[in-house]
């Protein structure tokens, strides 16, 4: 049997393996379920990892209808289904925080069924009907950053400077900076 995304039962075993592993040997004290709204809003939810076994097998009931565009109140309950690939250890922040970890969910029914508001499963879809076509989907992310002045932490951030995109470089403050940002990645 294949999942939405094409993989084998198989592997979505030794993925879900990994991931309980993982959070075990890790110390991992919350896991975020993540998934977005129809507006590509991110959403979420945490769970402990004494619930992470079974949301990975059967997944997690939520009121879908309390994010945007997802369910009608009569209609309300969904499932989110954690996909055990996009599983990812945060990095910590702040010295009190617990060992957290989040993974990528599918949105789907209570039976099962992908959802049609589930931006996952209409890119899904979506990249099924150009595959049916005859096109090849592919994609490049463009790496893009800000400086930022280093100024009062409780603050807003505020740029290095007012440098806009393809402005000569030649007398930016923050020209320096760059030139040691491109050398080091190179």
């Amino acid at each position: 049997m294949m999942t939405p995304d094409g993989e084998g039962e198989d592997r979505v075993e030794r993925q879900q393996e990994y991931v309980l592993r993982t959070v075990e040997e890790r110390g991992i004290r919350f896991v975020q379920l993540w998934f977005t709204d129809v507006l590509g809003a991110p959403k979420g939810f945490a769970i402990t990892p004494a619930e992470l076994e079974n949301a990975l097998q059967e997944g997690m009931t939520f009121d879908g209808s309390a994010i945007d565009g997802l369910s009608r109140v009569q209609e309300s309950d969904v499932l989110a289904r954690p996909d055990p690939k996009t599983f990812q250890i945060l990095p910590l922040s702040g010295g009190s925080a617990e060992p957290t970890a989040r993974v990528f969910c599918d949105i789907t029914d209570l039976d099962g069924t992908p959802h049609g508001g589930d931006p996952r499963n209409v890119l899904r879809r979506g990249l099924d009907r150009a595959k049916e076509r005859g096109f090849t989907f592919y994609a490049a992310p463009e790496v893009e950053w800000f400086y930022f002045a280093d100024d009062d932490p409780t603050g807003p951030p505020r740029p290095l400077d007012r440098g806009g995109y393809f402005d000569l470089t030649v007398a930016d403050l923050a020209s320096d900076m760059r030139r040691q940002t491109v050398l080091t990645l190179e």
